[in-house]
């Protein structure tokens, strides 16, 4: 075994034994069960962890992430998450989390070839493909990459909301809350963009409130620079 990897188990046992001491019994209350609150469906982006970001212990966060975030009809590895979060966990809140700087984004927008992922970064091109005339009005690659990051979150929300998994839980009466975020590698942030939909009589007009006031945000941005 390399140094380096004997550094992470050496690394391991001095967590192991500090969360022990400041919570004596923390690891056998984890035993008895697993009781969160929240789904948070995120990027894989190793600068991304979600209980730290939130500041949650192990146990709080039930987590599933993917390359640039994405939520598909025929993924039966994100629906089977989702499905055991809702239906066995109970979880109560879903979020779908971005980040700017996405480097899946990136591709997509760019239309860069990055491998056998660009078969999956293909759901982000749609995403681009469907503002694509609002996105290639912008002059400024930072901004298109940046709003586009956000673009990809509602997007992804969207998707949540329309899986059948959410759909049944919501036909069933059961509380189930979708939120859209973004997260800033810049300043460690949490950025709320406005989509929050509880049933499925709420997604449209959820979605169309929070599409229209992220491009009257950005419009504003072009226009005279001020957010």
């Amino acid at each position: 075994m390399s140094t380096s990897l004997e550094e992470l188990f050496e690394s391991n046992r001095r967590w192991a034994a500090d969360t022990e001491r400041r919570t004596p019994g923390f690891f056998t209350s984890l035993l008895a069960q697993q009781a969160p609150q929240y789904l948070w469906i995120g990027c894989a982006d190793s600068r991304v962890p979600a209980n730290e970001i939130l500041g949650l212990l192990p146990g709080d966060v039930f987590v599933h992430r993917n390359v640039a975030n994405v939520v598909v009809h025929s993924d039966l590895n994100a629906l089977s998450v989702m499905q055991f979060a809702i239906d066995m966990l109970q979880v109560r809140h879903i979020m779908v989390v971005g980040h700017y700087g996405c480097g899946g984004v990136a591709a997509a927008l760019h239309n860069r070839r990055v491998g056998l992922a660009d078969n999956w970064i293909r759901h982000v091109q749609d995403v681009r493909n469907k503002h694509r005339t609002w996105i290639d009005g912008m002059e400024d690659d930072t901004l298109r990459l940046k709003a586009l990051c956000e673009l990809n979150v509602l997007e992804q929300s969207l998707n949540v909301c329309e899986t059948t998994v959410v759909q049944d839980a919501w036909e069933r009466g059961q509380s189930v809350v979708v939120h859209g975020w973004v997260y800033g590698l810049h300043n460690g942030l949490l950025e709320d963009l406005k989509i929050t939909v509880a049933n499925a009589g709420e997604v449209a007009a959820a979605y169309g409130l929070a599409l229209g006031a992220l491009k009257t945000r950005y419009d504003a941005i072009r226009k005279n620079g001020k957010p």
